[in-house]
C-alpha cells in the first residue's frame, strides 16, 4: 500500500488555485479565510486609518481573483497575493493622497493571537516599572524610526523581520534583485540601529 506523503502549505495553495480557476468558489473562499487576518495586518501597516483596512483587503481579494489566472506557481501564493495587497493599498492612498506610514499599534502586534503578543504576556517575572518604561520608550523610537524610512527600506525590512518572508520571496514580492533586497534591510536595520543604541547604552548595566 502506497501512502501519499501530506501536501505542504504552497501544494495546498497552488492546488486551491488551480480549484478556483476551474470553477469551484468555494476553493477560493478558503484562500480568503486562510489570509484574511495576515493581509488586513500588513495593509495596517501602511494605512493609518483602520476603518479603510477592511475595504483595501477586500478590493485585494477581488483583484486577486480576477488575476488569478496569471498565478503559475513560481512564487509562493501570500508572496503574490502581497504585491497585490500594497500596490492596492498604495492607490488607495494616492487617490486620498495620503501616505502611507506604518501603524504603531500594527507594530505592536496588536492582535490578540499573536504568538509575540503572548510571550510578552508571560514574561512578566522580572519587570518594574522601570524596565516597562524603558521598553516602552524603546519600541516608540523604533516605530519613529520605521516610520522615517523611505517607503522601499520600511517595505523590506518589514517583511523580512515581521512577515518572516526569506531574501528571495522579498525579491519576488519587491520585484527587485535579491542584492537589492540585503541592501535595503541592511540600510533599514542600520538606520533603526542608530536611532536605538542611544537609548540601550543608557540602559547598560541595568538588570532587564
Amino acid at each position: 500500500m502506497t501512502v501519499t506523503p501530506p501536501s505542504s502549505p504552497v501544494d495546498s495553495d497552488l492546488h486551491l488555485v488551480e480549484r478556483t480557476v476551474a470553477g469551484d468558489q468555494r476553493a477560493y473562499e478558503l484562500l480568503v479565510i486562510k489570509y484574511q487576518r495576515r493581509i488586513e495586518r500588513l495593509i495596517g501597516r501602511m494605512v493609518r486609518d483602520s476603518d479603510l483596512v477592511q475595504d483595501i483587503a477586500q478590493e485585494t481579494f477581488i483583484r486577486a481573483y480576477r488575476a488569478l489566472h496569471q498565478f503559475r506557481g513560481d512564487a509562493q501564493f501570500y508572496t503574490w497575493l502581497y504585491r497585490i495587497a500594497v500596490n492596492t493599498a498604495k492607490k488607495a492612498l494616492m487617490d486620498m493622497k495620503r501616505n502611507p506610514v506604518i501603524s504603531e499599534n500594527a507594530m505592536r502586534g496588536s492582535d490578540d493571537e499573536d504568538e509575540t503578543s503572548r510571550v510578552d504576556h508571560e514574561l512578566t517575572t522580572e519587570e518594574t516599572p522601570e524596565t516597562v518604561l524603558a521598553a516602552q520608550e524603546i519600541a516608540h523610537v523604533v516605530n519613529a524610526a520605521m516610520e522615517a524610512l523611505p517607503d522601499d527600506l520600511r517595505q523590506a525590512v518589514t517583511l523580512r523581520e515581521i512577515e518572516g518572508l526569506s531574501y528571495e520571496e522579498i525579491s519576488i514580492a519587491m520585484n527587485c534583485p535579491i542584492g537589492t533586497v540585503r541592501s535595503r534591510i541592511f540600510r533599514a536595520r542600520e538606520a533603526i540601529s542608530a536611532k536605538v543604541r542611544p537609548l540601550l547604552e543608557n540602559q547598560s548595566g541595568k538588570r532587564w
